[in-house]
């Protein structure tokens, strides 16, 4: 009796504790500037669904290519360490010459609008166009400045009161690989035209040797080696911030190449605890991605079986009514859960054109299939926000919901943001639900080593404790 007691004496001033918070929570969630201050403040977790180049802001590319030098196609504003052997010269200035005409500041705008959404006015050009191709515009700043961009996103973390990251790097290059037999891409397609899983996992097979003779090991090890140098080189964890990493395909390219690329990438995943999951990246809705979707999620499935260790997350179902085939939003989401056997899900926002959507909502809660909802992202790239967006069946069916925000530095946004945008569209949230799905941040990220989540959970408790301290502080005085 006495231990039902002590527990009670510990228990109900936290309970009214949090209870107030709520009220005021509730009291300023019309007000947006008082959202902002309210959030920003807000102990946040981690942002599990963030892509590491698309996260990075496009000043930091900009400086990079402006202090190198480089050239720029003033046309279409391709920038390239050399112009093409046999392009225009006129077209292509150097960014000092830019810069001794004057045009500095002019270019530079026109870098941001071109590398991230910036002034984007919603009309002349399709938003998932602009989104998407943001990437290819600043692809050789981005690898360039990794150590600058790593550093650049924990420090931003830090202030926004982030404490883990959890980033889609980079793809494993494997030039070994490259030498295998492109015959296996019509192989491939046929197996998946037949809907024929033992052909497939017989050619899967096939190349899965073919990458261990070829060396495929030696590619992940490699890149590993190279990700815990840079890790380690920039202290980038400490005692108020984690970072670690997910490997990621490109869904886009042919049969092979994503094969061999999951094949080093699950490898990789798998001898480090740096590098903690696999993912599929690039729009769903691409020509590519669409017909073979069917076999990457067989691709999962079999280095899945071969790595069952490795954990990994699936862009699935960012996909809306008009974008593509209305047939096509019904099994998406399903596949990748069902069949890849994904540990959480990127976006899902066509999950109520699914084929049987409540036995699949069923279906990811029983498992603890996690959702990352990106909101400004969805509302960005697919028009979808407000009663759209699918977020309220996933909460009602008890599916693990985690907030994040995809690409923060293209969409210019961060966490906090995302959070403004869930106090003020969905009433049905409340602040008890946004504590538990910055804990579901932590308890559903990929981290391998025990003690690493267990010292995040701890210090939420501890940053939680301190910051509704500090709300109930202003609450009484005003």
């Amino acid at each position: 009796m006495k231990k039902y007691i002590l527990l009670l004496v510990v228990l109900l001033p936290l309970i009214a504790h949090a209870q107030s918070v709520e009220a005021y929570f509730e009291k300023i969630r019309n007000n947006k500037a008082e959202l902002i201050a309210f959030f920003s403040q807000m102990p946040k977790g981690g942002d599990l669904h963030h892509h590491y180049s698309g996260s990075v802001y496009a000043e930091t590319y900009i400086a990079d290519v402006f202090s190198k030098n480089y050239f720029i196609n003033t046309g279409t504003l391709q920038v390239l360490k050399q112009p093409p052997a046999n392009a225009d010269k006129k077209l292509w200035k150097q960014f000092s010459a830019i810069k001794d005409s004057g045009l500095i500041e002019s270019y530079k705008q026109k870098l941001l609008q071109k590398w991230s959404v910036k002034d984007y006015n919603g009309i002349s050009y399709p938003s998932d166009k602009q989104f998407f191709e943001t990437f290819g515009g600043f692809g050789l700043a981005s690898w360039e400045t990794q150590s600058e961009g790593l550093v650049e996103l924990k420090n931003r973390a830090k202030k926004e009161n982030v404490s883990y990251i959890e980033t889609m790097f980079t793809t494993i290059s494997c030039d070994p690989l490259k030498t295998i037999d492109t015959s296996y891409d019509h192989l491939l397609e046929q197996a998946q035209n037949n809907k024929d899983e033992a052909a497939t996992t017989k050619l899967l097979d096939a190349l899965y040797r073919l990458a261990n003779e070829k060396g495929a090991k030696a590619c992940a090890d490699n890149f590993n080696n190279y990700v815990a140098d840079l890790h380690n080189t920039l202290h980038i964890d400490d005692s108020s911030f984690t970072m670690r990493y997910q490997n990621y395909v490109v869904r886009t390219m042919q049969p092979l190449a994503v094969f061999r690329n999951l094949v080093v990438a699950f490898m990789s995943a798998d001898a480090s605890k740096l590098i903690v999951g696999v993912n599929i990246v690039a729009p769903e809705n691409n020509d590519t991605s669409m017909r073979d979707y069917w076999l990457h999620m067989q691709m999962f499935k079999y280095c899945h079986a071969k790595f069952p260790n490795v954990k990994y997350s699936m862009h699935a179902g960012e996909l809306v009514l008009g974008m593509v085939q209305p047939e096509e939003l019904t099994w998406h989401i399903s596949e990748a859960v069902r069949i890849a056997g994904a540990n959480r899900i990127g976006h899902g926002v066509d999950l109520p054109y699914e084929y049987k959507p409540y036995q699949l909502l069923q279906y990811m809660a029983e498992h603890k299939t996690a959702i990352e909802i990106n909101l400004y992202s969805n509302e960005f790239i697919l028009k979808v926000k407000d009663s759209e967006h699918p977020l309220k069946l996933y909460k009602d069916f008890g599916v693990p919901i985690v907030i994040c925000t995809d690409d923060a530095g293209v969409l210019r946004s961060n966490l906090i943001h995302q959070y403004v945008l869930l106090a003020m569209r969905y009433k049905f949230i409340h602040y008890a639900d946004i504590k538990h799905f910055v804990y579901n941040s932590i308890q559903y990220s990929f981290i391998e080593e025990p003690e690493v989540k267990a010292y995040l959970k701890q210090k939420l408790d501890k940053d939680f404790d301190r910051f509704e301290k500090q709300v109930l502080a202003v609450n009484v005085n005003n």
